[in-house]
């Protein structure tokens, strides 16, 4: 076992699975400390864990470190020759068949649909769920509970109901819950991606993903931003907001879709990429 030092579990587990170039889920993991800030400074704890690789996993390194060895005459540039080619027969093969592949959305994509707009209502309604709400919750409980059961976060039962008729809720708490969010909420869009494509797919539900009062501390934030621009909006009729960033843009929109629904509402992106909201008279038809 190798002993890490951290300021937290977070960056402690990073350490460790680069250390051992593996996933964190291929390690066990024995936690010597739990990081905490103290008071005003004073009793400050790092995060302090031990580490190997599971016995699975160190079998299967030692295979690999054999084949490679045995293989170290393979002439690389060949290899990815053999693969290219490869690569272009199972294109040339695809585009004979008659099988047409869907189109799949972007993950950008698929995360703007997180916050629903009318185009979006009309096209769920069109899918049939078999299965009654009960049964979907058990289910959708069952399979992300197994999902989390095996890692190294601290994680209480995951939470599922039904939000609306359209749009079912996830909740993830426990000890290390926070931990799913990751820095400017990667994580928590990661999450998100994954676990509305599965969804989506599965039931033709949307989701609302909670991870440790994440979503619900954005949402005051941004309302409490809004609260001036909603009255700037009734005076002068129209208002761009400040750049915003990921989750807090598609909440802007559906607040502001919510109070004027008579006036035209949507996500625009200035030349740099930013994302802002913009409300003005023109109520568009499409």
């Amino acid at each position: 076992m190798k002993k890490f030092e951290a300021n937290t579990l977070e960056e402690v587990y990073e350490i460790a699975s680069n250390e051992f170039n593996c996933s964190i889920i291929d390690l066990e993991i024995v936690i010597a400390q739990q990081p905490s800030k103290g008071f005003l400074g004073i009793g400050k704890k790092t995060a302090i864990i031990t580490a190997q690789l599971k016995r699975k996993q160190k079998t299967e390194n030692r295979k690999y470190r054999e084949t490679k060895y045995r293989k170290n005459n393979i002439n690389i540039e060949d290899v990815s020759q053999k693969i290219a080619n490869s690569n272009i027969s199972e294109v040339k093969t695809q585009k004979k068949s008659s099988f047409k592949v869907p189109n799949v959305e972007g993950k950008e994509q698929i995360f703007n649909n997180f916050y629903t707009e009318t185009n979006q209502k009309d096209e769920i309604s069109k899918i049939v769920i078999k299965k009654d709400k009960e049964q979907i919750i058990e289910e959708v409980k069952n399979d992300v509970n197994y999902l989390f059961q095996n890692t190294c976060y601290e994680i209480d039962e995951v939470e599922v109901a039904f939000y609306d008729e359209e749009t079912l809720y996830v909740e993830f708490n426990g000890k290390d819950s926070a931990l799913l969010i990751g820095k400017e909420g990667y994580r928590y869009k990661a999450l998100s991606y994954i676990l509305f494509n599965w969804i989506n797919e599965k039931y033709g539900l949307m989701l609302r993903l909670e991870v440790a009062e994440f979503l619900k501390n954005q949402e005051e934030a941004i309302y409490n931003y809004l609260a001036p621009v909603i009255e700037t909006i009734k005076e002068t009729g129209t208002y761009k907001t400040k750049p915003l960033d990921g989750i807090l843009v598609h909440i802007a929109l559906k607040r502001l879709r919510e109070e004027f629904p008579n006036k035209y509402v949507a996500v625009k992106t200035n030349v740099r990429g930013d994302k802002y909201v913009l409300v003005n008279e023109y109520r568009s038809n499409q």
